[in-house]
């Protein structure tokens, strides 16, 4: 991805007193004390929505459940592309299509020894169906996997099976070389069967066994969760490779306000502010704050339609409210930090791979468009809801666009806000008519953004499908040749902005502020900070 942005690390010197940077006060604050402690104090935007890795959606999830637990492959301190060993101590392919496995003595957290069994065992919960598991469709790559999950095949035909205790073999579609990027997503990790078991059984989508018995095998335990207000995770002292990790603690905070986390790190209560507040970044740039990052990451942010309501089912309507949305207004007036336009979907940056950019800012053509679905001048256009969830950011990007389609085409938005999780059930209730989302590459292939839009995946919420789209999808999956599958998902990706069920606005920058004594955290396109390395130089 290219984005400008400054350095990881800004090192300035002390500024006049009264500017927006933050001098630490002499008295030693919270943030001073739990350093000292090698205790990281983590502002996490808000309460996960979960922390089953096999149901969590969200990012702010998967920070957590990164701690708690580890799968086959875990992620690399400094480079996005490079695996490194997890659970497995070593591997071996053939052809890229059939992948062994070679798994370490390891541990659960509460002392049970990790088996290849109960990878298959987390496998078949995922890609059961009565569970409802999001990401099931990132498990389809198995052999069979597909046929399972929909109910043709019984589970004993998916490709993956246990040597031995420790040796677990993975047959997929087709070769596949980036299998190991994918397998560090937690749709991948593995669960501890007792306690799923005793929680209820595989398939029970309520159960309670991530707040009442959280059984891990990540570097990290669960110690407490008291909603709303924090999550506490401790080393677990049962990790196998418990010797690396320093942090004793990590504090996540549920801070959905962007200006309340902001404060708190400037008086001393945090070491993490998630995102800052699009309105200081360029003071915080002037001033050139000694915490402030700036870096590129692998996301887009965009909006969702409703395609099974009216008029919203029309594609023509769909590419008119598209249309009118100045991509570049928003990025340059709103964020102001190193964001970039969104012409297409998948974010530029996968090497081989150039997305189609068929997304642009046109008010005569919208107009027309919407005159073409029998809406001229925004005459006979009903009054939609957009919904986005708490943050002020999102908020003043909605007024903007909210704005953009008044002037433009004539039409009135009315905007709600709403809390995460309520937010969350809203989407996947799919009660609303346009839908404020962000969608964060899970790997270094266009796939993972597309694959979300097939027909039946539960991370879709559009009711908008395609059948050319889908069986591009899965043909590419069998497609031995690393050109032809990219280009069968160019042109997937073609349709998908063609047919426009979703209207990009923007790639992703990271924009945060740590504290400078964190060490081993360093700049990652995917955002992924293994926390076994992090560590205070106090």
């Amino acid at each position: 991805m290219s984005m400008n942005r400054l350095p990881a690390t800004c090192i300035a010197a002390f500024i006049a007193i009264g500017s927006l940077v933050f001098t630490p006060p002499a008295v030693a604050t919270k943030a001073d004390d739990a350093a000292a402690a090698q205790i990281f104090l983590f502002g996490n935007a808000s309460e996960p929505p979960s922390l089953d890795p096999q149901l969590n959606s969200s990012v702010n999830g998967s920070r957590i459940v990164s701690c708690l637990m580890e799968g086959l492959i875990a992620y690399h301190p400094t480079d996005d592309n490079l695996p490194k060993p997890g659970v497995a101590k070593s591997w071996e392919h053939h052809e890229y299509t059939v992948w062994t496995f070679h798994l370490r003595e390891a541990k659960w957290s509460n002392g049970d020894e990790i088996t290849a069994s109960d990878f298959i065992y987390s496998y078949e919960r995922m890609l059961s169906p009565e569970l409802g598991a999001r990401y099931a469709e990132l498990l389809y790559m198995m052999k069979n996997a597909r046929g399972f999950h929909q109910g043709e095949v019984p589970f004993s035909e998916v490709g993956v099976k246990a040597i031995d205790d420790k040796t677990l073999q993975i047959e997929l579609e087709g070769p596949t070389p980036h299998f190991l990027s994918m397998l560090k997503h937690s749709s991948w990790f593995p669960v501890h069967p007792p306690t799923i078991e005793a929680a209820g059984g595989m398939t029970k989508q309520d159960s309670n066994w991530t707040r009442e018995n959280y059984v891990g095998n990540g570097p990290f335990s669960l110690k407490s969760w008291e909603m709303n207000k924090v999550l506490i995770v401790e080393k677990n002292p049962s990790y196998w490779d418990a010797d690396t990790v320093r942090l004793q603690e990590i504090h996540f905070f549920p801070t959905e306000n962007l200006n309340t986390d902001d404060q708190n790190f400037n008086n001393g209560a945090n070491h993490y502010v998630n995102t800052v507040p699009p309105v200081l970044v360029p003071k915080y740039v002037e001033e050139k704050d000694p915490y402030l990052r700036m870096e590129p990451w692998f996301g887009t942010y965009f909006y969702r339609f409703n395609t099974t309501k009216k008029p919203l089912d029309d594609p023509r309507v769909r590419k008119a409210l598209s249309l009118a949305i100045n991509q570049r207004a928003i990025v340059r007036r709103i964020l102001k930090g190193g964001q970039k336009p969104a012409y297409g979907y998948t974010p530029p940056g996968i090497s081989g791979y150039e997305p189609p950019n068929m997304v642009s800012y046109n008010p005569k053509k919208a107009r027309e468009m919407l005159a073409e679905a029998g809406f001229s001048g925004g005459e006979g256009f009903p009054t939609l809801n957009l919904i986005y969830n708490t943050s002020e950011m999102h908020k003043d990007i909605a007024e903007a666009i909210q704005q953009m389609w008044k002037s433009i085409l004539g039409i009135e938005i009315t905007l709600r806000n709403q809390e995460w999780k309520v937010y969350l059930d809203t989407l996947k209730e799919m009660n609303y008519d346009i839908a404020r989302s962000a969608w964060i590459g899970d790997y270094m292939y266009p796939d993972t953004f597309l694959k979300m839009w097939q027909t039946e995946d539960g991370n879709n919420n559009t009711g908008w499908g395609n059948e050319q789209y889908d069986n591009l999808l899965v043909d590419s999956l069998s497609v031995s040749d690393a050109k032809a599958r990219l280009d069968m998902l160019h042109q997937a990706e073609t349709i998908l902005l063609d047919k426009m069920p979703i209207a990009p606005i923007y790639y992703y920058a990271r924009i945060y502020r740590i504290d400078t004594r964190v060490r081993g955290w360093h700049p990652k396109l995917l955002d992924n900070h293994p926390y076994k390395y992090v560590y205070f130089e106090n």
